[in-house]
């Protein structure tokens, strides 16, 4: 696996190499991210991973001096993953000079869920994977997959790759979890042994809200309601417990069918000091 720090090293390291599949990370990579890499490597001529902990998508109360960096494991599991080039740059090597230039997602999608609890959330992702695009896929395009883990994020990308013509061809990855129910991330280090005990029911409240709206009968909004009073009352600080349309995460028409197939249910809460998101599609 060759290993790249500068624009100048990656862009080298794939010349010639033909189309190249891609898989952005953050580090602290789990099964969930290798399982991407897997499944990004027959979809392209090289298979190209990268890490960078993106500062422009965390808030200033937010862990990104303590998100946890783990180099040596990292590599180890690319190379035992099949990866053939990591882009690794350093924040001065990604932004040399401050990024004043910024994509601003359509803010019906990006401003909403995760966007209305992480304001410029979604502008940071946006700004740093348009970089990692022009970076690693270039101007003949190529392959990245992104983890259905996190819904919108994946939602917002494939908006952007649409809205500039992107020659990009966006591949979801479906959500790995742990034996019981837990969707793996790389905040999960962050719980105790207690927290982690108990994690899993984010999930399980996902799939209740789904159950109770395929059913049907009474108002979705009493129905989510009642979903987070539940998880408030298992000690959770939820932020949102809905269900929205896959194709645009707006609410599903009041009074029409259940649209089975069609919807995802989506959550955010903060279990102690750690905020878990979810999602379920039903």
């Amino acid at each position: 696996m060759l290993i790249a720090h500068t624009v100048a090293d990656l862009r080298q390291a794939l010349a010639g190499r033909g189309r190249p599949a891609f898989v952005p990370t953050m580090g602290n990579l789990h099964a969930g991210h290798i399982s991407l890499v897997e499944q990004a490597r027959p979809l392209g001529d090289v298979t190209v991973a990268s890490i960078f902990v993106n500062r422009l998508q965390f808030l200033p109360h937010e862990d990104f001096d303590s998100y946890p960096r783990t180099w040596d494991a990292d590599c180890a599991q690319l190379r035992e993953a099949g990866c053939d080039v990591l882009f690794a740059p350093r924040e001065a090597d990604l932004y040399p000079e401050p990024q004043t230039f910024k994509v601003h997602p359509d803010p019906a999608l990006a401003d909403i869920l995760e966007g209305h609890f992480r304001p410029g959330f979604f502008v940071g992702v946006c700004t740093v994977v348009m970089k990692l695009f022009a970076c690693v896929l270039g101007a003949s395009g190529g392959t990245a997959v992104f983890g259905k883990k996190d819904y919108q994020q994946l939602m917002v990308i494939r908006q952007m790759v649409r809205q500039f013509a992107l020659p990009v061809d966006v591949v979801a990855g479906e959500t790995r979890r742990a034996d019981d129910g837990l969707a793996l991330s790389s905040r999960n280090g962050y719980l105790g042994a207690q927290e982690r005990s108990r994690a899993m029911q984010l999930a399980q409240a996902l799939r209740a809200l789904a159950d109770g709206f395929l059913a049907g009968g009474g108002d979705a909004g009493e129905r989510e309601r009642q979903a987070l009073e539940a998880l408030r009352r298992q000690g959770w600080a939820p932020d949102y417990l809905t269900v929205r349309r896959r194709h645009d995460l707006q609410p599903p028409e009041a009074g029409g069918p259940a649209g089975a197939g069609t919807l995802v249910a989506l959550g955010a809460a903060r279990l102690g000091n750690t905020r878990l998101i979810d999602n379920l599609e039903f």
